[in-house]
């Protein structure tokens, strides 16, 4: 799963480039928010925005990329979940035909990403059972 994340990140820059935009820094901090609910949702079942608890997914993110001694902050984040074999590119296309997900890829404010893709041979609740791939991109913009 690290190769797919890794040209997750190739690819989305590629296309943040080729839209005129910075590319995006790799963040161990969001990385670990995006691994933390990825694996959270494969084991649990459920596939949001929200934590398994209800929380507000910034908040969940904010406990690994604080806010605190920022002037600003901001975060971001598109799922998906797909069959095991998807692939970056699959990702990424899939996020640009949506308009949310590709307001979020395009958005100039971040500077900052972490990524998490979990495979599940059987994952339960709303993935019924299937093999699957849970892509989580936590995105990030901070300034003193």
């Amino acid at each position: 799963m690290r190769a797919l994340e890794s040209q997750v990140l190739v690819d989305l820059n590629r296309v943040r480039v080729q839209h005129g935009l910075s590319p995006l820094r790799s963040s161990p901090k969001l990385s670990a928010a995006a691994t933390q609910h990825s694996h959270e949702m494969a084991r649990l079942g459920y596939f949001s925005h929200s934590s398994a608890d209800g929380a507000a997914f910034w908040r969940r993110i904010e406990r690994f990329y604080p806010s605190s001694g920022y002037h600003s902050w901001s975060v971001g984040e598109n799922l998906l979940w797909s069959s095991p074999d998807v692939d970056a590119e699959g990702a990424i296309k899939m996020w640009m035909a949506s308009p949310e997900h590709r307001a979020n890829l395009l958005n100039r404010s971040w500077r900052e990403i972490g990524l998490s893709a979990v495979h599940s041979d059987s994952a339960p609740g709303t993935y019924h059972g299937l093999g699957v791939t849970i892509v989580t991109a936590d995105f990030g913009a901070r300034q003193k």
